[in-house]
């Protein structure tokens, strides 16, 4: 079963920016679509962005409004989420998750429940 584990979260002024990381293990990465959700006290988990198993697809969630950046690089088997320009609604812990791509060039879901893998998380506190 698929091991991942995120770092990079911290504390952070409005305005400011961080590049999470999440690192799989156990797993051949390439097979796999890969998604950020992020969940504040209180809420539940939500879409941020994902991406294909080929990474010919990416997805951001409306709020994203162009702060955000996914990538992935299998040799690594690991993905990065860059976020930009933080600002304080955008706190919370961050997962990395992830579901066995079917279809090649497809993001085909924005539900954690579709997601049977994911890390610990990682958190983002905003400051401002």
């Amino acid at each position: 079963q698929p091991q991942l584990v995120e770092s990079g979260g911290g504390l952070v002024q409005a305005g400011g920016s961080l590049r999470l990381s999440c690192t799989a293990s156990r797993v051949t990465f390439s097979n796999y679509a890969m998604g950020w959700f992020r969940q504040a006290p209180g809420k539940e988990r939500e879409f941020v962005a994902g991406i294909s198993m080929d990474s010919w697809t990416t997805e951001y969630a409306d709020f994203v409004k162009g702060r955000f950046k996914f990538s992935r690089d299998d040799a690594k088997n690991t993905v990065y989420l860059q976020i930009n320009n933080l600002q304080p609604g955008d706190q919370g812990a961050y997962y990395c998750e992830a579901r066995i791509g079917l279809i090649a060039r497809t993001y085909d879901s924005r539900r954690h429940t579709d997601y049977p893998y994911w890390g610990q998380g990682s958190q983002v506190t905003v400051t401002s």
